[in-house]
């Protein structure tokens, strides 16, 4: 993908969710091979497994009682169940396992000594159906033990123009700041749509006025603060009360849209 010559690595995947689905078929594209794919459901494992050339299919508790040979054990799934899967396998020793988390630290891998214990964490949002462009994808990679971190390194490489190492507390600030932009961002959006949808209103009436403040707070100096308009920031009373009484009869919303007003008021700083 991003180079040509790459030295090939057997990866063993636990998980067939979102990211594996995504992962696994941008790394035999790079190069390596998937030896296995591992999940609490055979039927997932199988689906995730069919397009991959050569790869077993386990499940879950067979993988962590006699890992297949990998070169490095990539844990892919929800960020709860990694410090299980740590504890419960039967890891060779000198076994290199990474994780995905954005907000899991190195330090999950502290019980077990006689790992080596790695993270590899793609900055996107993964959904079915949606195809990515790996090598614009941001990949982070945290390893205490040097070849370790070349091993995550040269992996990340082979997948991703953008590629650097990044420590536990950086990532969680990081994965905070994801939060923010992409899920909180989709949830309003959400609520935009429902909004529109209650008074017969098209959503795509909003894609122009979404792409346009997207665009502009990404170019946005020194922050997309700069180019805050709205209600809000012009302390727009008499539109902010209507907004407010039309929401009446949702109090979630009603209450999230005076804490927002609030808070781009407090950002912006006093009128005039």
């Amino acid at each position: 993908m991003t180079s040509s010559k790459i030295n090939r690595l057997r990866v063993g995947l636990f998980g067939a969710g979102r990211v594996a689905s995504a992962l696994a078929p941008a790394l035999a594209a790079a190069g390596h091979q998937v030896v296995f794919v591992a999940s609490r459901t055979l039927a997932s494992a199988q689906a995730l497994a069919a397009a991959l050339p050569g790869c077993a299919t386990l499940l879950q508790p067979a993988a962590l009682a006699a890992p297949p040979a990998a070169d490095v054990y990539l844990l892919a799934v929800p960020d709860a169940a990694v410090p299980e899967l740590v504890a419960a396998g039967a890891w060779p020793a000198g076994a290199l396992l990474a994780h995905v988390a954005g907000a899991l630290p190195l330090a999950v891998f502290a019980a077990r000594p006689q790992v080596r214990g790695g993270v590899l964490y793609p900055l996107q949002t993964f959904s079915p159906g949606r195809c990515l462009d790996w090598p614009t994808v941001p990949l982070f990679v945290e390893a205490a033990e040097p070849s370790a971190e070349a091993t995550l390194l040269a992996l990340a490489r082979s997948l991703s123009q953008r590629v650097a190492r990044l420590g536990s507390a950086e990532r969680l600030r990081l994965h905070l700041g994801a939060v923010w932009a992409s899920n909180f961002t989709n949830h309003l959006l959400g609520v935009a749509q429902q909004v529109l949808a209650e008074a017969g209103l098209p959503f795509e009436l909003l894609h122009p006025l979404v792409r346009e403040t997207v665009d502009k707070a990404l170019a946005a100096q020194p922050s997309p603060y700069a180019v805050q308009t709205g209600p809000a920031v012009r302390h727009d009373a008499p539109t902010l009360a209507a907004h407010e009484a039309a929401l009446v009869a949702h109090p979630a919303w009603q209450a999230l849209y005076g804490q927002l007003t609030a808070s781009i008021q407090a950002a912006a700083g006093p009128v005039g």
